[in-house]
């Protein structure tokens, strides 16, 4: 479906740059109507699988693919084919219907296993709730690595559990898990160890007015920000999702900043009332802060991310070993839910981000293979979409549609040529009738 509409979308640009149509229509809705807030929105495409309580009969995850499942508490297991020359990572995201109940005792573990029943060198990864039921990502890897086990070609398995405390929500929850291969360098070029120190200085953010980006409800509509100030906004339980380019040798310096809200008691106090999480491009937690909130104004600065590094991944250190490959990197800002109990839940609170991106493109590591096609890196295309503000989804569309006008532009130019040398040929035969 999603090839189809960009088709569409692709269709439609050609059309209006004929001049075929006028207008496109757009979707009505109900002026100040509150809406609901939306779940997380999954990846088009994604392959429904059904886990099972052992590997026997465990279904097969593909690298490079998306799946869809639902997970209860307890365990699920899932197959893998992994070759003998890639770090793939195993990421599980969890999506908690709005209003569940969660503790910080509850969380999502996911591990890469061998035939053995042996964790592999990366694994495993886990993330923990706070008091919000929001999109939780968590992930397992084998990580190729001299030395270290699960290092062969063969049949591995992925293990996910959710972990709940005693008395908690014993429904089945959405369960997202996306495969991510990371090639090997080349010809024995890979670093062995990580990197000491780095700049590591409180990072000096714009404060230019703010520009509108409205966040999206997961990873897969992430909104994409560039370096600048972004406005937003947000109710009570809601988490909106934005995506950064980070070249190699880059950091991201980030805060985000909650507005006074519309109270509805004389006093209030949320604490966490605001938070904000770091993810890596292949969905791994890096950092993450809060703040309390009262219905006034508060705000939280993250760490500036260290460089990224290929060596990075040696380190012992999470905010330091996750900020290891160029490409996306997600945030995730959350107003907790709490708030609602003194404030207007139907009126959004306005938001606002400041981002910058530290630092020049460095020179990428000799990857044996395109780190591009394993979703990785950043190119032309992703520097546009963050300027832009696209999502995935609409950065891919508005490439096609860049295709398309070219091949619209180029019709138009070998059109008025053939044009030109028609009456170029009639002028010329007239010419010699006349003399």
């Amino acid at each position: 479906m999603g090839g189809v509409r960009r088709v569409r979308t692709a269709v439609a640009a050609a059309l209006a740059a004929l001049g075929l149509v006028a207008a496109l229509p757009g979707a009505a809705g109900a002026a100040g109507t509150p809406q609901p807030v939306p779940p997380y929105l999954g990846a088009e495409g994604a392959v429904a699988v059904e886990g099972k309580p052992s590997t026997a009969g465990a279904p097969e995850l593909k690298a490079g693919a998306v799946h869809k499942d639902s997970i209860a508490p307890g365990e699920r297991y899932y197959r893998i084919r992994l070759d003998n020359r890639s770090t793939v990572y195993v990421s599980g995201v969890l999506q908690p219907p709005r209003g569940a109940k969660v503790s910080y005792g509850d969380g999502l573990e996911v591990e890469v296993l061998n035939a053995e029943n042996t964790a592999c060198p990366g694994s495993p990864g886990r993330a923990s709730f706070g008091y919000d039921p929001v999109p939780l990502g968590a992930v397992g890897a084998r990580i190729m690595q001299e030395d270290q086990g699960c290092q062969g070609e063969g049949t591995y398995y992925v293990k996910v559990t959710r972990e709940t405390a005693k008395g908690g929500d014993p429904a089945a929850w959405p369960l997202e898990l996306k495969v991510q291969r990371e090639p090997k360098l080349s010809g024995g070029t890979a670093p062995t160890a990580a990197p000491s120190v780095w700049p590591s200085a409180s990072p000096t953010l714009p404060g230019s007015d703010p520009a509108p980006r409205t966040g999206g409800t997961g990873f897969n509509d992430a909104r994409a920000l560039d370096s600048g100030v972004w406005s937003d906004e947000l109710r009570p339980g809601q988490t909106r999702f934005y995506r950064v380019p980070l070249d190699w040798g880059q950091q991201l310096g980030l805060a985000a900043e909650l507005s006074a809200a519309t109270m509805t008691k004389d006093s209030g106090y949320a604490s966490p009332g605001l938070s904000v999480t770091l993810y890596s491009p292949y969905r791994s937690p890096i950092d993450g802060e809060d703040a309390s909130y009262d219905g006034k104004q508060t705000g939280l600065t993250l760490a500036r991310t260290a460089p990224v590094a290929y060596e990075n991944r040696f380190s012992s250190d999470r905010k330091l070993g996750a900020v290891r490959v160029a490409g996306w990197y997600y945030v995730a800002v959350t107003m907790g839910g709490k708030v609602g109990e003194f404030t207007q839940d139907a009126v959004p609170v306005p938001l606002t981000l400041r981002t910058q991106i530290i630092g020049s493109p460095g020179k990428a590591p000799a990857y044996a293979e395109d780190l591009a096609a394993a979703g990785f890196g950043v190119g032309a295309e992703d520097r546009t979409a963050a300027k832009e503000g696209s999502t995935a989804v609409e950065a891919d569309a508005a490439a096609e549609n860049r295709s398309v006008m070219r091949v619209v532009a180029g019709a138009g130019f070998g059109t008025g040529t053939l044009l030109l040398l028609v009456l170029g040929g009639w002028m010329l035969l007239a010419r010699r009738r006349s003399a």
